[in-house]
């Protein structure tokens, strides 16, 4: 099954969007992310795909009670990525009502941490691989690991990890579409499932990932693309489900 999950970035309180992860390149879309969610929702967006900015770049969660906000104000299942490096961080998001937490930089610089963490909460855990030529970045994509991304999901495969998030940091923001064979070669390697992100900019991306659905590429996150509206989710949601079919 190929699921488009709704990007709500999180800053300030604020729903934007930053361009290759710049600070200094930032939109913002709306000033209430909740409506925004509800929005997403009523549209046909089966998972909502939230990024804590503040917390990506402070390193601990810092907009959790406004994601706790979103996740009991929606009727979809929620996962939230951004600043996540304790277990009390992921404890407490789960308990806010989120359903899976994504893990960027932790899986890189705590590896300790990272293989606690799967062992404990399994499916709810994905992992965030965000490469920069083929490489992981960390801390909010300030720096590049000297890690291959193939290479740090078989290592993570091996200890539980089920899911993870690819981002081609040069495609996203730039609606240029994404990185297709990147992703696949992802989900080959790792034997698990691949949700990309970054780059998705119009509907003829959705059905090239999800072709690939049998082959591990479970789902798009779509971010600038809906909030310019190159892409309506209603209509993508239902674009898609009719080619699975």
């Amino acid at each position: 099954m190929f699921t488009i999950y709704p990007a709500i970035d999180i800053r300030d309180g604020k729903c934007v969007r930053l361009i290759q992860g710049d600070y200094n390149r930032e939109t913002v879309y709306n000033d209430n992310p909740l409506e925004v969610a509800r929005e997403w929702e009523r549209l046909g967006g089966a998972y909502i795909h939230l990024v804590d900015l503040d917390g990506a770049k402070a390193g601990h969660p810092v907009n959790d009670k406004l994601i706790g906000e979103i996740a009991a104000a929606v009727g979809v299942p929620v996962q939230v990525g951004g600043g996540l490096r304790t277990r009390s961080d992921v404890e407490r998001l789960l308990s806010l009502g989120v359903s899976r937490v994504i893990l960027g930089t932790a899986a890189i610089e705590d590896r300790a941490f990272t293989e606690e963490v799967l062992g404990a909460y399994g499916d709810c855990v994905a992992i965030g691989l965000d490469a920069r030529n083929g490489y992981v970045a960390t801390r909010g994509w300030l720096e590049t690991s000297e890690v291959k991304a193939e290479e740090l999901a078989l290592e993570l495969a091996a200890k539980g990890a089920e899911t993870f998030i690819f981002t081609d940091i040069s495609r996203d923001g730039m609606m240029q579409g994404p990185n297709v064979e990147a992703i696949r070669s992802l989900a080959k390697t790792s034997g698990r499932t691949v949700i990309a992100s970054g780059g998705v900019s119009v509907m003829d991306d959705l059905l090239k990932l999800s072709a690939h659905a049998q082959e591990g590429i479970g789902g798009a996150i779509v971010g600038k693309a809906l909030y310019t509206g190159s892409i309506n989710l209603q209509e993508a949601v239902s674009v898609i489900a009719a080619a699975a079919r």
